[in-house]
């Protein structure tokens, strides 16, 4: 069909949903006067359905306070000499931001841009690569400048970013905002190193504690605690001495496990944030157990890529296949290659997530390791530890 006002209004949204109106706006490229093309009648159709083409000239003059209509001479030798429309012309990226309702916006970020280069002239390039970005956070990004400049001219400070005394600028407002903050110093200061953004500006990073239970009495600390929390660097350095080492994932199966001699068990979190494990631990029996799903698969390939050593616990196929009215769909599973997973883990991976178990409208099936029955557990971590519970 003939080109109209709506199609034009989805050409000029994409336009700026591209961030091109925006970056016309401060840094033009020769877009404007910007001339669109239009589908138009051919002289048969202008001769058939003149009232339809009247209709659709009329519509398309509605917008003429935003462009300027340019008319084609059609139809000379069939219905006679007509007038229809043939294009538009966008004078100015405001012309066309006006025509979809966003010239305001537009005239806040020409504000804005002004604003940032006048302190920050090195800040164009990525104003013209992000203006979406910059236009998000408009209220934000004055006080995003001045700290990314603060960052820039202390490029180690070596303190937690709540520790920073920027004036003016609040630390939870850093932390809010630090993808942006991120982009903006390395605008500043091109540089700067890769990687995580303390890594890169010189920050301290707070690093997860590790948590765990000591499981055979004889094993706890000053006190009989046998429920700890430490610090990584202090867990590395603990001089135990055991056999078997849990690593779970929930909290309350982490709570539940039972006495058993010589056994540690692992809260799955905190034992996944690091590699550097305790020779002890190296050492032990090293066993993983989460939930029968696509995403407990994917972890216990992951735990395997810094520990090979590691077996999976009541991750098994008579497990699942055991408790089947405990089943839940896996609403986004991974599909993933997990290529550390033994062949049976491999096979019930793939059955989890390839719709042959479950409803036939579940995308994949989850056994939550909470809701296997504790007898059942009882039995298998008698099977496969070195020892009996007491």
């Amino acid at each position: 069909m003939w080109t109209g006002i709506a199609e034009l209004r989805t050409f000029s949204q994409r336009s700026w949903e591209r961030g091109e109106l925006l970056r016309e706006a401060i840094h033009p490229a020769g877009l404007y006067p910007r001339r669109r093309q239009l589908k138009r009648p051919s002289a048969n159709q202008l001769r058939d359905s003149y009232p339809a083409v009247r209709a659709w000239a009329a519509e398309l003059r509605t917008g003429a306070g935003s462009f300027h209509l340019e008319l084609t001479e059609a139809g000379r030798t069939t219905i006679g000499a007509n007038l229809v429309p043939s294009a538009v012309v966008f004078a100015t990226p405001g012309e066309e931001a006006g025509f979809i309702g966003r010239r305001r916006e537009l005239e806040r970020f020409s504000r804005l841009a002004d604003a940032v280069l006048a302190a920050e002239p090195t800040l164009t390039e990525w104003l013209v690569r992000r203006p979406l970005a910059a236009l998000e956070v408009a209220d934000a990004l004055p006080d995003l400048v001045r700290a990314a400049r603060w960052f820039a001219d202390h490029p180690a400070p070596r303190l937690y970013v709540r520790q920073l005394a920027i004036p003016g600028v609040h630390t939870k407002f850093l932390e809010t905002h630090r993808r942006i903050l991120d982009e903006l110093v390395s605008a500043l200061d091109p540089e700067r190193p890769t990687g995580s953004f303390e890594g890169r500006h010189g920050l301290l990073a707070k690093i997860p504690p590790v948590r765990f239970r000591l499981l055979d009495p004889a094993l706890a600390f000053l006190g009989g605690a046998t429920d700890v929390v430490l610090r990584v660097d202090d867990f590395v350095r603990l001089p135990l001495d055991v056999d078997t080492v849990f690593v779970v994932e929930n909290e309350i199966t982490f709570l539940s496990l039972p006495q058993l001699p010589r056994t540690v068990a692992v809260s799955g979190a905190g034992f996944g944030s690091h590699t550097r494990v305790p020779e002890w631990v190296i050492r032990a029996q090293l066993l993983y157990w989460g939930d029968i799903d696509s995403h407990g698969f994917a972890v216990l390939d992951q735990l395997r890529a810094a520990h090979p050593q590691v077996e999976s616990l009541l991750m098994d196929r008579e497990t699942l296949l055991a408790h089947s009215e405990l089943w839940v769909q896996d609403p986004k599973p991974t599909r993933a290659a997990l290529p550390r997973l033994t062949v049976e883990e491999s096979e019930l991976y793939t059955s989890l997530t390839s719709g042959v178990l479950g409803r036939p409208e579940w995308a994949a099936v989850r056994l939550e390791q909470e809701y296997v029955r504790w007898d059942w557990v009882m039995e298998r971590i008698a099977l496969n530890g070195r020892h009996s519970p007491r």
